[in-house]
């Protein structure tokens, strides 16, 4: 069955350009140029990924953002003409998991589409299809890969998808440094990173504000990458 997308962007000619490069595709495409109308689609529909204009009338993409991580984890990929870094900062924080700055090339936008589509159908349960350890645990962290649940301390610890892979690749090379260059390229599949790329950065600062008094799990290795440990 198609995967079904949401785009949401006030901007008409770009919304339906987005919904044209997807559709071609074969992706079930749900498009609209309000926030309202997007928010009635989120609360009837079983969708697979957003993509969220940030300036739209009546409510931002951020507020649409953090309304799907209220009780979905499907990925969210920003969609911006502002490049201000404090927006994109705002964006990852609020649960968003990729973010992608008008103007952009559509294809660009398709690929990051199916990187995010690929992780979602690895660890969403029922869609899995790669052999995975059941869990990996460290600590008080336990995460199962079929499940897509994260325990710190016997405790549901709600992810976005790149959280959770990140939590995943870290806890995979448990006590070894992994560069946010590798991480990154773990994740998205493709070749869009540059050193001034702070994504990676970011999500690290959300989980660490998720994992609470325990955030010394994930520890910096300046000049080198991230590592975890008890």
């Amino acid at each position: 069955m198609p995967e079904k997308i949401l785009i949401v962007d006030d901007e008409r000619e770009i919304a339906d350009l987005v919904e044209l490069y997807l559709k071609n595709e074969n992706y079930n495409v749900h498009k609209f140029y309000s926030a309202r109308d997007a928010i009635a689609c989120i609360e009837s529909t079983e969708l697979d990924l957003a993509i969220l204009d940030v300036m739209l009338p009546g409510a931002s993409g951020f507020d649409i953002c953090q309304k799907i991580r209220e009780s979905r984890n499907y990925p969210v990929i920003m969609l911006t003409a502002k490049i201000e870094e404090t927006d994109k900062i705002n964006g990852l924080t609020l649960g968003a998991d990729d973010y992608i700055t008008k103007p952009f090339r559509p294809l660009e936008l398709v690929a990051r589409v199916k990187a995010q589509l690929r992780r979602y159908k690895r660890y969403n349960p029922g869609m899995a299809t790669v052999q995975e350890p059941d869990e990996l645990e460290h600590g008080g962290l336990s995460l199962n890969v079929k499940t897509h649940q994260c325990l710190l301390l016997d405790k549901p610890l709600p992810l976005t998808p790149t959280e959770f892979s990140i939590l995943r690749i870290l806890l995979e090379n448990n006590g070894q440094v992994v560069s946010a260059e590798e991480l990154f390229h773990q994740i998205w599949k493709d070749e869009y990173y540059t050193k001034s790329n702070n994504t990676i950065t970011v999500h690290i600062r959300h989980l660490r504000e998720k994992l609470g008094e325990s955030a010394g799990y994930i520890k910096t290795i300046w000049g080198v990458g991230y590592k975890i440990e008890a």
